[in-house]
């Protein structure tokens, strides 16, 4: 196989959320031939981030939101003129890129976990990249 790489838009519809991308990934691995891999999930936004956690209960996604707020508030003693410090920090913090094995055409998560598109700036259209790489 060679490697390939998606590119997918994403909606936002709140200033922060957490987006279930698991559909995503597996559109990708599904359009490839990759049988056994990775798939790296990059987000090219510098106020959002990519996550990997608990999709049975959705206020684990309430919970780490509330508490990354309370960590940067979303108004506090910031510089930055655009009002987004939170955003940044929060992106940082987070990250902007998961790496995911693939075996047998499936990505291997445990079984209450997802792959979270993390909004921190929104709403707004963003892009996350995935890249296969047989291996």
């Amino acid at each position: 196989m060679e490697d390939t790489l998606y590119e997918y838009d994403i909606r936002t519809t709140q200033n922060q959320e957490f987006i279930d991308i698991n559909h995503l990934i597996r559109d990708a691995i599904d359009k490839s031939d990759l049988e056994d891999g990775i798939a790296i999930v990059y987000c090219p936004h510098t106020t959002a981030g990519i996550t990997v956690n608990e999709n049975a209960d959705l206020d684990v996604v309430r919970d780490m939101i509330t508490h990354l707020n309370n960590v940067f508030p979303v108004y506090g003693d910031y510089k930055h003129i655009e009002g987004n410090s939170h955003a940044h920090l929060k992106s940082s913090f987070m990250g902007i890129e998961k790496t995911i094995i693939v075996k047998d055409k499936k990505p291997i998560l445990g079984t209450w976990q997802s792959v979270f598109f993390c909004e921190f700036d929104g709403p707004r259209t963003r892009k996350v990249f995935i890249k296969l790489i047989s291996g």
